[in-house]
């Protein structure tokens, strides 16, 4: 079991690590930078190289909203989803932090900017509202365990699951970073809002409690459409 934790603690930090610093500091990169279509492929990539690294270790959910979905549609034990969230958040915040001293090397950095946190309203890269945000966050979850419990049936492809599920990612940061810049995933929210503070802590119950219904509903959908799984 340690094993399969200490798995998800590093592809959770990959994730926040590689996703979130995307974000902080290469999409605007004077010139060269890559873009929100630049940071939606690298949360996607962190997903499919770690897919393939700790696919076979831990199942590489690198998400407490993931867990509970798998949990719902009848994919992983109840004793360990526990365990699972308390070393993904664990791996999001060391991301973070991570992330936080690199970016400060530079002149006039500021915690400020955000730090890729996720947020409503005034804190919502497009300024959609709260229930914009409740929304997105439910529906994009909800399909992301969708890809991700089909991706994963008996009957499908085992080699293609990891990259699937990447390019799932993709689509839906395409989607959303505009509107929340992209939760789908508690832990990935918890690293910078704990490293930001202030509004991002006082914003981070919705990406909790969203991605958590989209996921719990999907797993029960796909556990009523997959009967035999």
């Amino acid at each position: 079991m340690i094993k399969k934790l200490v798995a998800e603690f590093i592809g959770t930090f990959w994730l926040v690590l590689g996703g979130c610093s995307s974000a902080v500091l290469a999409a605007a990169f004077p010139d060269v930078g890559i873009g929100l279509l630049g940071v939606s492929f690298a949360f996607g990539l962190t997903v499919v190289t770690m897919a393939y690294a700790i696919g076979h270790i831990s199942g590489c959910h690198l998400n407490p909203a993931v867990t509970v979905g798998l949990w719902a549609g009848g994919r992983f034990p109840a004793n360990e989803v526990a365990q699972y969230i308390v070393f993904q958040v664990l791996g999001g915040i060391l991301g973070a932090f991570v992330l936080y001293i690199i970016a400060s090397g530079q002149a006039g950095f500021d915690l400020a900017g955000g730090l890729a946190s996720n947020g409503y309203g005034d804190h919502s890269p497009g300024g959609y509202t709260m229930l914009s945000g409740f929304i997105t966050e439910v529906v994009m979850t909800f399909m992301f365990l969708i890809v991700i419990l089909g991706a994963t049936h008996k009957l499908a492809t085992p080699s293609m699951a990891g990259l699937a599920i990447g390019l799932a990612l993709v689509l839906i940061h395409l989607i959303s970073i505009p509107v929340t810049n992209t939760s789908v995933n508690p832990a990935r929210s918890t690293g910078p809002a704990i490293m930001v503070g202030d509004w991002a802590m006082a914003q981070l119950w919705l990406f909790w409690v969203a991605p958590i219904l989209g996921a719990i509903a999907a797993g029960f959908v796909y556990r009523w459409l997959s009967p035999n799984d």
